[in-house]
């Protein structure tokens, strides 16, 4: 009897940049990609800045990792996605995905403490913590550069429009207000702050966004993100304003205890 024949392997050669000082992360992507669809990959280094040169002029291509199937060039590593048909992210495109993945990361945190201190993570403090968190990683995002959010918080904030250093001090004093809401400390302090920033901040989005139908990018999660100013940055500042009352009328006795 015959012996039954091996299924055809699908084979793709791949070009990429192996040097002593880099290592191109889009080869490697490459490679993992190639592999995961179900290729035999030869694997071609170009280890010199020569060959490199050499190879680019000799395609007529610009960039490497270059990938070949069936000896047609599909391309980078974004063109050997669109020819698998995956999704390739656009950097300028308009997201939520940050602020999302933020507000998800704190509630998780919040949860978390409130497990390690009470035993259970669905307390009152864990939905005060929630709001403290929030507070703390935004403002962490916007003192990573605080020149770049400055900018774009000029765009549509009111009062930083009329006084410039109003956009330097906000993200210290969304961070103050948080970290004091964490530790439930200084309340005379920290519910003035976050209900000042946030009636402000709330104020200054629903004229943007509703009554002067502006289309910016927020801020709210530094200077360099693709969120579109709108419903996230209203809810974020009225968030503070929520969370200042609160805890003001905690310090009246004025909730259950």
């Amino acid at each position: 009897m015959n012996a039954p024949s091996q299924p055809h392997r699908k084979r793709a050669t791949l070009y990429r940049m192996v040097m002593e000082q880099h290592l191109c992360p889009y080869g490697l992507k490459a490679k993992n990609l190639l592999r995961r669809q179900g290729f035999d990959v030869d694997d071609r280094w170009l280890t010199t800045r020569e060959a490199v040169d050499a190879f680019k002029a000799e395609h007529q291509v610009t960039t490497t990792p270059q990938t070949f199937i069936d000896g047609e060039r599909i391309g980078g590593y974004d063109d050997l996605r669109r020819h698998f048909g995956k999704p390739v992210s656009d950097p300028k495109a308009t997201s939520y995905l940050p602020v999302i993945t933020l507000f998800g990361m704190t509630l998780l945190m919040a949860l978390a403490a409130s497990h390690a201190v009470h035993g259970t993570p669905f307390t009152q403090r864990a939905g005060e913590w929630f709001i403290g968190f929030s507070m703390a990683v935004l403002a962490l995002l916007k003192l990573q550069n605080v020149e770049s959010f400055a900018t774009m918080f000029l765009n549509y904030d009111l009062l930083a429009k009329r006084w410039v250093p109003y956009s330097y001090l906000y993200p210290f004093a969304e961070g103050l207000a948080g970290l004091l809401m964490i530790a439930g400390a200084l309340t005379w302090i920290s519910v003035p702050v976050a209900l000042f920033i946030g009636t402000v901040g709330a104020v200054s989005v629903f004229k943007a966004v509703y009554v002067d139908r502006r289309e910016l990018k927020c801020a709210c999660v530094g200077g360099a993100s693709n969120v579109p100013l709108g419903l996230v940055s209203l809810t974020e500042n009225l968030m503070m304003v929520a969370m200042a009352l609160w805890m003001a009328l905690g310090a009246l006795g004025l909730l259950p205890a």
